[in-house]
């Protein structure tokens, strides 16, 4: 039987474990007691039951149930008459034993514990009702909009009739002409009152909403209601814009008559937003209900003696309540007949969707392809050393076409492998990753699907390089051999856009759907999972180099260009070498002016600065590489050094929370996940030892006496070093983000929401 202590640590609710009971401590105070009570202990069955047990004959004394609650009362009223409110009130069961202080101050961290538990509770359970009460007054709004729609389609032909009645409804304002005439207006009057008595069922409140009157112009008072959809894509601001135009025409309808179809995508946008809602607020409550139940668990185990005090336990809030159970039956009920047209099982898809298992294939297939690729390496090793490709007259054009296509996949998958140990670290470490990037726990990755794209790939890469060697070894033309790399490109890029349902293919979307809104920072609302996908790019610019030389030499063939002179030396080189240095950082810049932009936050203007000057220091290497001056040697020794010193302040300071002089845990931060500090030392060492690797591969010292070859060679091995280091600072970035919304008890999304009053914004 797994001991309780085990079971709430593996179930409790990361983001709100400061609200949990402490029943490590207790159990700590519990055995403080029993070691201060008589030499003669008790059975070892259980400290906690052993101590209690002790104590039976003295809660058979205590007073009833009653009278407990009423000098709990006047103990927190006399605290407040003093003038003092943070001043502990003492309850029924420490004055009892206050002789003895060990058994004192038990009783007194249980009462403070069941205090902080209850708080808690009442205040989220306080937020999901109010929160509920909104989304009903939503859905009433929705369905009103949808109704109104309906109507139109249903009764309004094409044609004139169509102009009219259009007219009688917005969700900013409705306005009548004084020149139509009586009978039109009349009409337009009664089904305008009628759509706004059936909003107002609903707790829509309107400007001069009493006054249905006309203005001193002659047009009905502005409605307050408009149809809120943010802003955070180009498609929903172009929805946005459209959104204007539909109140245009609806309130001109004479205008046009497409009014109606940008009303209904209108209408979708809100529906999308409520069903998220709905189902982030039925996460929430299951996660109360959890809450709940683990500290329930918490606070009657193995204290069957003492029936007063588990009848006191049983009556709070976070026990006796109800409203969570009720709301979350509500919310099924509400979820299953608007948004899953009465089908119980699809809406039980979305308000709980089911963890895929872990299976033992996944693993098998790891070892599997772990092997073949060992295995092809060393036959691909002991091929290349026998027939000399990296020696003599091949080893240029070898490295040429080879080194390109086969250090990318390399760097990409070794990427992969970190990412996928990332993954197990978080998980062990109980880090909240599929809610901190968003991630849908149905289809998101694991670690164990992480490694299998790494080694698949891999053995892939490797074959095909022991592929492309014997056929060069076995007299075919070197033309139709080198097309094997790109050939493994070209499945590369046809699998990772492959509309079917095959390898990943919502984690293949995902990533897509990032890429873009990071190629496109300026116009997308920046996620944390749009920073982190362009942070790992910008550790990633060798990659980007190799796929410039790998598409530039296999073009340049196709159009019969000198590859040489195109793809090693020439304008079209260096204005391609200095575009893939620069837009990883400028993607990320442009994310921190968009942050900026929205927040407000000068953070982000100096996040902005950093990689600025990154871009410097970039630049100022590749016009070095070009003129191998004094001069530029000092310019690039100078914007390396301040470039490599502004990203490790902002690394240790800002993206890992730590550098504080003033926290408990000497420079380093107050609250930490890993239980041995030294590992934080360790890391804070080991990321500015790899930061100075890149500034070394920055220089290109290690060119000046060693071959081409070992040049390549050694560029792969310090690119590799830095995709490394950016794995070990994947894990700690996470953690400092866990913590935070540890600090904010932030546990389920905040989904906004569509209608909102006009006079809301201020």
């Amino acid at each position: 039987m797994v001991k309780f202590s085990k079971e709430l640590e593996a179930q409790l609710i990361p983001e709100w474990k400061d609200a949990f009971v402490n029943y490590w401590q207790l159990k700590k105070l519990v055995k403080r007691i029993k070691l201060s009570q008589t030499p003669n202990p008790p059975p070892p069955s259980s400290a906690a039951a052993a101590f209690i047990s002790s104590l039976a004959g003295k809660f058979r004394r205590l007073p009833s149930d009653h009278h407990l609650s009423q000098v709990k009362k006047k103990k927190k009223n006399d605290s407040f008459e003093d003038g003092d409110p943070n001043e502990h009130h003492e309850t029924e069961l420490s004055q009892f034993f206050s002789e003895e202080d060990e058994v004192k101050i038990f009783f007194e961290t249980l009462d403070e514990e069941l205090e902080k538990v209850n708080e808690f509770y009442g205040s989220r359970e306080s937020e999901f009702m109010e929160r509920g009460d909104s989304l009903r007054e939503q859905l009433g709004i929705l369905l009103e909009f949808k109704r109104i729609l309906e109507d139109r389609r249903r009764k309004i032909s094409p044609s004139a009739s169509f102009s009219r009645s259009s007219s009688t409804f917005s969700p900013r304002h409705s306005s009548f002409s004084e020149n139509t005439e009586s009978n039109e207006t009349s009409a337009e009057v009664s089904e305008t009152d009628e759509a706004i008595a059936a909003l107002e069922k609903h707790g829509v409140t309107f400007i001069n909403a009493a006054v249905r009157g006309k203005t001193k112009k002659g047009n009905k008072p502005m409605m307050a209601l408009r149809v809120d959809i943010p802003a955070t894509t180009p498609a929903r601001t172009i929805s946005a814009v459209m959104g204007m135009l539909w109140e245009d025409l609806i309130n001109n309808p004479k205008k046009d008559v497409s009014g109606d179809s940008i009303s209904r995508k209108k209408i979708q946008w809100a529906e999308k937003m409520i069903r998220g809602a709905f189902v982030e607020l039925y996460k929430g409550l299951g996660l109360l209900k959890t809450f709940s139940w683990l500290n329930m668990k918490a606070f009657v185990a193995n204290q069957k003696a003492s029936a007063s005090y588990l009848q006191g336990v049983k009556k709070s809030a976070f026990i006796s309540s109800d409203k969570v159970v009720r709301l979350m039956d509500e919310v099924e009920s509400i979820f299953t007949k608007h948004f899953a047209n009465d089908d119980r099982k699809k809406a039980m898809k979305y308000l709980r969707p089911q963890q895929p298992k872990d299976s033992h294939m996944t693993t098998f297939f790891v070892g599997l392809f772990t092997g073949c690729f060992v295995s092809l390496f060393i036959v691909y090793a002991t091929l290349a050393h026998l027939s000399g490709v990296f020696s003599g007259p091949n080893e240029v054009s070898y490295m040429d076409v080879v080194y390109p296509v086969f250090s990318m996949f390399a760097l990409l998958s070794l990427h992969m492998f970190m990412y996928g140990c990332n993954l197990f670290t978080w998980k062990q470490a109980r880090i909240n990753y599929n809610f901190i990037f968003e991630f849908q726990s149905s289809t998101a990755l694991k670690y164990r699907d992480a490694f299998l794209i790494c080694t698949t790939t891999m053995t892939a890469v490797v074959g095909a390089l022991v592929i492309h060697l014997i056929l060069g070894l076995s007299g075919f033309s070197p033309v139709q051999v080198d097309y094997i790399p790109g050939l493994l490109l070209l499945i590369f890029v046809v699998l990772l856009i492959c509309p079917f349902d095959v390898f990943y293919r919502p984690t293949r979307y995902y990533f897509l759907r990032v890429f873009r809104n990071t190629v496109f920072s300026p116009f997308y609302k920046v996620l944390l999972v749009d920073s982190f996908l362009a942070d790992q790019l910008t550790s990633q610019i060798t990659l980007l180099r190799l796929m410039e030389s790998a598409i530039c030499y296999f073009t340049a063939g196709s159009f019969g260009m000198r590859r040489g002179e195109v793809c090693k030396s020439g304008t079209l080189y260096w204005e391609l070498a200095y575009l893939s240095s620069f837009l990883p950082y400028y993607w990320r810049a442009m994310q921190c002016a968009r942050r900026w932009f929205d927040d407000n936050d000068l953070d982000h203007l100096a996040n902005l600065g950093k990689y600025a000057s990154a871009m410097v220091a970039a630049g100022a290497r590749l016009t070095y590489s070009r003129q191998d001056t004094h001069f530029w040697f000092i310019i690039v020794l100078v914007t390396s050094f301040v470039a490599t010193v502004y990203q490790l302040y902002w690394d240790f300071a800002k993206d890992w929370g730590i550098l504080n002089p003033k926290s408990r845990n000497p420079w380093l931060r107050d609250e930490l996940i890993l239980k041995r500090k030294g590992i934080y030392y360790l890391s804070i060492v080991l990321n500015v030892i790899l930061r100075v690797a890149w500034v070394e591969s920055v220089l290109q010292l290690h060119k000046l006496h060693i071959r081409n070859i070992e040049s390549k060679m050694l560029d792969f091995l310090l690119a590799s070093l830095e995709v490394i280091r950016r794995g070990h600072w994947n894990f700690y970035r996470l953690e400092n983000e866990q913590l935070n919304n540890v600090g904010k008890y932030r546990a389920v999304k905040t989904v906004p929401l569509p209608f909102l009053d006009a006079d809301s914004d201020g």
